[in-house]
């Protein structure tokens, strides 16, 4: 599933030089708004709604496992625009029917609805917008890996052309309210898909990425089905895994409510 599961996920980055002629005359041909709007396209509108089982492996930097499991549900308001998504956790037991709600929006002036249901304490918490760059459920995801970080947040440029792939760069319009300097995305020719994004703090310090292990095909739509992210400093990562995709099944209005908060439903997670 910018936005968002978020099949969610997109995915990283390339360190390439921008000097030769080739590359500057690609530049000038290329429409990299089409190329950007295209990518995040294939990776979190495929088609108008979705499910998907998933399965997360958090890995610490000693190497001690601990494991999540939950259910996305996702439609599109519309494509490459704003988008409505409710995670909910069913294993292990200290998880168990934690919720995440989210309310995507794709203007750079209006910020995301998220919040996160809390059984044992029986609280619906929000999300502020300072805390969307922090660890999603004590995995190496953020809470916007998971909803997607919409593109028009970045300006992006071209660093290199290959014959498989597109490396971008990208800075955020809004310096301020990340914790990066920017970028790099990898976007695969063949699906249009961020397939490597690296994070990087000042010029060089490549501190984080985000990458696409698997990709299949699903009702015609190139998925990830498997993601990682690293904590390239600690050596931490996360793995997930996607299982029992499903596409364009007419989620009804009121799955994204906020009564599936405290009353799931059931129908739809099974």
């Amino acid at each position: 599933m910018k936005n968002k599961l978020s099949k969610w996920l997109m995915v990283a980055s390339v360190f390439a030089s921008f000097g030769s002629f080739p590359q500057v005359m690609a530049q000038e041909s290329l429409d990299i708004n089409a190329l950007v709007t295209q990518s995040e396209k294939a990776a979190y509108y495929s088609g108008k709604d979705g499910r998907s089982d998933a399965r997360m492996m958090i890995v610490d930097a000693q190497g001690r496992k601990q494991m999540r499991q939950f259910t996305i549900l996702r439609r599109d308001v519309a494509d490459n625009g704003d988008q409505q998504m409710m995670v909910f956790f069913s294993r292990p037991s200290d998880v168990k029917d934690t919720v995440f709600r989210v309310e995507k929006r794709t203007d750079i002036n209006t910020e995301d609805d998220r919040w996160l249901y809390l059984p044992a304490l029986d609280l619906v918490k929000r999300i502020s917008s300072g805390d969307k760059r922090t660890s999603f459920v004590g995995s190496h995801f953020y809470y916007e890996d998971v909803s997607g970080r919409a593109t028009s947040e970045d300006s992006f440029t071209l660093k290199q052309e290959t014959d498989k792939s597109y490396v971008l760069k990208a800075i955020p319009k809004l310096p301020e309210t990340v914790e990066f300097d920017y970028y790099l995305v990898t976007i695969d020719k063949a699906t249009s898909l961020p397939v490597l994004i690296d994070f990087f703090k000042g010029e060089s310090d490549n501190y984080r990425r985000v990458e696409a292990v698997k990709v299949e095909d699903i009702q015609g739509y190139p998925t990830v089905v498997r993601s990682k992210v690293s904590d390239l400093q600690s050596g931490g990562y996360t793995l997930m895994e996607f299982r029992n995709i499903s596409y364009d099944i007419s989620l009804p209005d009121d799955v994204f409510t906020e009564r599936s908060l405290r009353n799931p439903p059931r129908q739809w997670l099974k």
